[in-house]
């Protein structure tokens, strides 16, 4: 198969079940909501070792907030509610609340499930917050030293999926870079999923496991799929004319939130001069129920 004269390899990215919360942030300019979004969702690019997965899904107007005031989504993923729970008021009480003009709303309304976070923030107010309601929302208002920080009580969040991927393999790595940033830009149009990694982008596609560090790793290096070792692996997966390979990983709200942004990011990928060949990453169905095929993103 062939997309704009570039491979696209007949295979699937494997995804698993995850709890995902969805938060709207809020600030008296685009940019202070960004700051308060962006460090909210710090350290959250694996739960091989952060706490969550974390990213900013999209960056809306003010017509489209509580208190008419730019705001950017973002999303929260843990294997459990417990832990999700505990990330949601780690993550906003240290790193929203803190922030200046920041304020923080429910980005699910309607799910199922709902966290009193925003109650339980408002202890930090010492009993001298007051209930408030701001666009049809129950929230609260904690006096601070910049003025009042709004917290809506309730934080949503539902069943959802996590590692939707696909890999970009270019002749040098700053094609395949280009590539990768093209098929960022492209997800980050879209409603309803995040690439938690730096830039959204991951350099460091792993396997589980080690070959010669079992004993304290849990995941390492993929020697498949790096470039400048393919001649020492016997059974390498890079093709000879592939220099660079870097992985765009996608979680979201639900299948059909991926497979609308992984097609949407191919498709922005394989425009770059350069790249040779589009792939994924899966463990033949054992690491979840998930299947993306490439052939489907077409």
């Amino acid at each position: 198969m062939e997309l704009n004269g570039v491979q696209i390899e007949d295979t699937f990215a494997e995804a698993f079940p995850i709890k995902i919360a969805r938060v709207l942030i809020t600030g008296a300019t685009k940019k202070w909501a960004l700051v308060a979004a962006q460090e909210a969702t710090g350290f959250g690019t694996s739960v091989i070792m952060c706490p969550a997965e974390a990213g900013i899904e999209k960056v809306v107007t003010g017509d489209e907030t509580p208190d008419g005031r730019p705001g950017a989504y973002i999303q929260i993923c843990t294997f459990g509610y417990k832990a999700l729970e505990e990330q949601l008021l780690k993550r906003l009480g240290q790193c929203v609340l803190t922030a200046p003009t920041a304020a923080m709303w429910n980005g699910l309304p309607k799910a199922e499930k709902q966290f009193d976070t925003g109650f339980k923030l408002k202890f930090f107010g010492d009993g001298f917050e007051s209930e408030t309601n701001i666009g049809g929302r129950k929230a609260y208002k904690i006096p601070m030293m910049q003025g009042d920080f709004v917290a809506e009580h309730n934080i949503g969040a539902q069943d959802a999926v996590a590692g939707g991927n696909f890999f970009i393999m270019a002749e040098n790595q700053m094609a395949a870079l280009a590539a990768a940033e093209n098929a960022v830009d492209a997800i980050a149009l879209l409603d309803g999923t995040i690439t938690p990694f730096p830039g959204g982008i991951v350099a460091s596609g792993s396997k589980v496991g080690s070959i010669n560090y079992s004993k304290f790793m849990k995941a390492t290096t993929n020697e498949k799929f790096s470039p400048s070792i393919k001649a020492k692996i016997k059974d390498t997966l890079v093709p000879a004319d592939v220099k660079a390979i870097f992985e765009i990983v996608i979680n979201g709200l639900s299948v059909e939130d991926i497979s609308r942004s992984m097609k949407a990011g191919i498709h922005a990928a394989v425009t770059v001069p350069g790249v040779k060949k589009i792939t994924a990453g899966n463990y033949g169905g054992t690491l979840g129920p998930f299947k993306f095929h490439l052939k489907d993103m077409i």
